[in-house]
């Protein structure tokens, strides 16, 4: 049950209080820890295999040293203060919500938005270049909506569900090794010249670990159409049509959902560094992409969340009168 307490007290922490920006935040150290690695072990003098293996030894540190300080700060913790004290939880409340991001999610897709209804494109541009990596400056009212809410749908996985998930498993220990694994991946699980083969390993670990969370979250995603009266039954078909489709084996199944929820066709043409990439396309243009897709977007991404921890304490009173 206190699992569950702190689980439900690190959402209503990031709810209320959302991530605060200080170079001493969680995420933050583990990404200076990744980078101070980097510098070590990627030399580009190496051939492809060494770098590979290069990348390996750079996964295995990262995860071994972050295990080891969040166990034995928790262990430090527990003996201070007790293995069930209210301090405690506290503090795994507190760790548990910088890993998650559902309002700093919310409050940079509202901004864009509000910068749409707007009509301030310069601004709008200007934001959504800070959460896509794609070229943002001739972006239109329509590509400005899509880049926004293929962002929050793909990041209903990685930054809620899946640190739920690991957090569920195996305490706050392994939610942060699943946190330090996808900053590895938003870092250096890049197919470009310089990452190709050392951030391979990081790529694969990203994608083996968000493998479950990724369909847990299309199947909440469809519950949530269904009690937002949105179409589910849109949502389920392009989930399974159109879910593979995306280049990660993971990321279409929130995109390819959300997209049918709403009727609305995400993917197509995106330019970075001024070179085209075409992404296949997910789910039917029924409707114009328009700003209020982005606020539904960000209701199934807070239904998503709340529905999954309501669903885990149905689990525990299940498995509490099995046992």
């Amino acid at each position: 049950m206190n699992t569950l307490l702190i689980a439900w007290s690190a959402f209503f922490i990031d709810t209320i209080f959302g991530d605060p920006r200080s170079k001493f935040h969680p995420v933050v150290l583990i990404g200076s820890l990744i980078s101070f690695l980097e510098k070590f072990l990627l030399k580009h003098n190496h051939c492809a295999k060494k770098q590979f293996y290069n990348g390996i030894v750079m996964v295995v540190c990262s995860l071994g040293i972050v295990y080891m300080v969040s166990d034995l700060l928790l262990t430090v913790a527990g003996f201070l203060f007790g293995p069930y004290s209210l301090v405690l939880m506290g503090i795994n409340a507190l760790l548990l919500s910088f890993t998650i991001s559902p309002r700093s999610l919310a409050e940079a897709g509202l901004e864009i938005r509000n910068y749409l209804l707007a009509d301030d494109l310069k601004n709008a541009r200007f934001k959504v270049g800070w959460i896509v990596g794609r070229d943002t400056q001739n972006l239109n009212v329509s590509d400005i909506t899509r880049a926004t809410v293929e962002t929050v749908a793909e990041n209903i996985v990685d930054g809620i569900i899946s640190p739920f998930f690991y957090f569920l498993l195996g305490g706050l220990p392994l939610a942060i090794l699943y946190r330090t694994a996808n900053t590895m991946d938003s870092m250096i699980g890049y197919k470009n010249k310089k990452y190709l083969h050392f951030g391979c390993a990081a790529a694969r670990l990203d994608d083996v670990l968000n493998f479950i969370p990724a369909r847990i979250t299309a199947i909440l995603l469809i519950i949530v159409a269904y009690l937002l009266k949105l179409n589910w039954e849109n949502a389920f078909h392009m989930m399974r049509r159109d879910a593979k489709k995306h280049p990660s084996p993971n990321g279409g199944y929130s995109e390819a959902t959300v997209a049918g929820a709403l009727n609305i066709r995400l993917g197509g043409l995106n330019y970075y560094f001024g070179s085209a990439s075409f992404r296949a396309y997910m789910g039917n243009k029924q409707e114009e992409l328009q700003p209020k897709h982005i606020t539904k977007t960000i209701q199934m991404m807070y239904g998503v969340s709340i529905l999954f921890l309501l669903l885990a304490f149905v689990v525990w009173m299940i498995g509490g009168q099995i046992l």
